[in-house]
C-alpha cells in the first residue's frame, strides 16, 4: 500500500486512483489525517506501507522524522517545481528521493523499490536459485522464460519476496495489497490468490518456494 499525503484533494485522489489503475492499493490523505492516522495505526497497518509520497503540505521538511518514528518505508516526495535549493533541503531532511510532477506511478513505484533495495543491500533481480523475481512490472522468469502471473498473484510474490526475513501474516497480505481503508473485501481473498501462486510455482520448480503456516503467516523460503 502506498500513502499520499497532500493538502489538496484533487492530487490525493488522483494519484490513489492512479495507482489502483495500475493494480496497487492507496490512500490519499490530507496532512492533519495522515498524522492522526500515523499516530493510531497498528503495527500491523504501518507495515503494509511500502512507500510514503508527499505533496505539497506544510513543513514538509519534518516529516521523514515523523515517519521514521513508525516505518521505514521509502518517503518519495513530489516537486512541483525544478529548484535545487528544495531539493537539497529535502535530501538534507531525509527524503529518500525526490521527483518531479508530474510523473506516472509507474515511475514512483520503481523509484520507491530502488530506494528499498538500496537500504536492504538487495541486488536486482532477487534470484533464488532457479527463479528471478523482478521489482518494475515484469513478470518474474523461471530458467529465463517469463512465468506471467495476474498482477495481485505478482504483487504477493514481490512483497513476500522483500520480506523474506519474517513470516507475513494474511492480514498484513491484504493490507499491503488492497490496502488498510478496503472495507468492500475480507482478507480471506489472499488465500485464493495464494493457493493459485503457489500452485503455480510448485508446477514450474517441483516444490514450494512459499511456507504456509496456518494461523501464522506465509514466508517466501526459496
Amino acid at each position: 500500500m502506498y500513502v499520499v499525503v497532500d493538502h489538496r484533494e484533487t492530487v490525493t485522489t488522483g494519484y490513489a486512483a492512479g495507482f489502483a489503475r495500475e493494480g496497487y492499493a492507496a490512500v490519499g490523505l490530507a496532512d492533519g489525517e495522515f498524522r492522526e492516522w500515523l499516530s493510531g495505526a497498528s503495527d500491523q497497518d504501518i507495515n503494509a506501507v511500502q512507500g510514503f509520497i508527499i505533496g505539497d503540505v506544510d513543513h514538509r521538511q519534518g516529516y521523514p522524522d515523523i515517519i521514521r518514528h513508525h516505518s521505514r518505508a521509502p518517503i518519495i516526495a513530489l516537486s512541483e517545481e525544478r529548484s535545487l535549493e528544495q531539493t537539497l533541503e529535502l535530501f538534507t531532511a531525509g527524503i529518500d528521493d525526490v521527483v518531479r510532477k508530474p510523473v506516472h506511478v509507474r515511475e514512483i513505484v520503481a523509484r520507491s523499490d530502488a530506494v528499498w533495495r538500496r537500504s536492504n543491500a538487495v541486488e536486482k533481480p532477487a534470484t533464488s536459485g532457479r527463479l528471478q523475481v523482478f521489482f518494475n512490472g515484469r513478470d518474474p522468469e523461471i530458467d529465463g522464460e517469463p512465468l506471467q502471473l495476474p498482477r495481485r498473484e505478482r504483487h504477493i510474490l514481490e512483497y513476500l519476496v522483500k520480506n523474506n526475513t519474517r513470516r507475513v501474516t494474511k492480514s498484513q497480505l491484504f493490507n499491503a495489497i488492497y490496502g488498510v481503508f478496503n472495507e468492500n473485501l475480507d482478507d480471506t481473498v489472499i488465500e485464493g490468490h495464494m493457493s493459485k501462486l503457489r500452485k503455480k510455482l510448485r508446477l514450474q520448480l517441483g516444490h514450494d518456494v512459499i511456507d504456509a503456516k496456518r494461523f501464522i503467516g506465509y514466508r517466501f523460503v526459496g
